[in-house]
């Protein structure tokens, strides 16, 4: 078992993130003509399909952040926020678990879109349906780690966790020791997660690196019917 963890979370994280970074820089470099996300709004752009992917990406995008801010952050931090570690880690539990919550609801709606609207499944590629299982399932390991955390509130099995991924980002030795004894959920949801970033580069996330900065400062377009010209022509003398 030590071998094992040795393998998924000593060395696979560094794999992980190497092929995420150059991944996405050899796709970006070779294959600029698919670094998009494939919008299938046209396809199908009911309420439903709105409410979903606003929840989904919302939720996502705070569980992301929340966690790189919660396993990163020193725990000599905490009295300077007004935090122990006991409310840390029950703040992470009800604000992840509503984020999350949010983000598998919205899930199941795109995932069951995905699949089953004969037109946009037609239109998908396999990467599409197999980022959208895997991060389906990852929110679905996620929230099955909050009553387990719940029967130790404060207790070593959170410190474990940040002492492994702040051991991965600092490249010390030993990180995979910290995980000796937790739960195998835990452990599932981190290898999941790992392969959400291996598998980055060759899926449609790669649009998250093109954020739109420009958008908000850029000049309105002004759109015009085609059917008004068409008639303003055909009324001049």
């Amino acid at each position: 078992m030590h071998t094992l963890d040795y393998i998924l979370f000593q060395i696979y994280p560094y794999i992980a993130g190497t092929i995420f970074l150059f991944g996405s820089l050899v796709r970006y470099d070779m294959s600029q003509y698919t670094w998009k996300t494939n919008s299938s709004q046209l396809l199908n752009n009911s309420m439903v399909f709105q409410v979903g992917s606003y929840l989904f990406h919302l939720g996502v995008i705070f569980l992301f952040f929340g966690h790189l801010i919660g396993l990163l952050m020193p725990v000599s931090f905490y009295p300077y926020l007004g935090l122990t570690a006991h409310s840390k880690q029950l703040l992470a539990m009800i604000s992840g678990g509503l984020a999350g919550t949010a983000a598998l609801v919205g899930a199941t709606i795109l995932l069951y879109r995905r699949l089953f609207h004969r037109l946009v499944s037609a239109q998908s590629l396999r990467g599409d349906k197999f980022i959208l299982i895997l991060l389906y399932v990852q929110l679905v390991f996620g929230l099955a780690t909050i009553p387990i955390s719940a029967q130790h509130l404060g207790g070593e099995e959170m410190e474990k966790l940040i002492g492994w991924a702040q051991h991965i980002v600092t490249f010390r030795p030993g990180a995979s020791t910290y995980l000796s004894g937790v739960y195998w959920v835990f452990k599932v949801h981190l290898f999941l997660g790992l392969t959400v970033f291996l598998a980055f580069p060759f899926t449609r996330l790669v649009h998250i690196w093109s954020v739109p900065y420009r958008y908000a400062g850029r000049r309105y377009q002004v759109v015009r019917e085609y059917r008004a010209r068409a008639t303003a022509r055909s009324e001049r003398p």
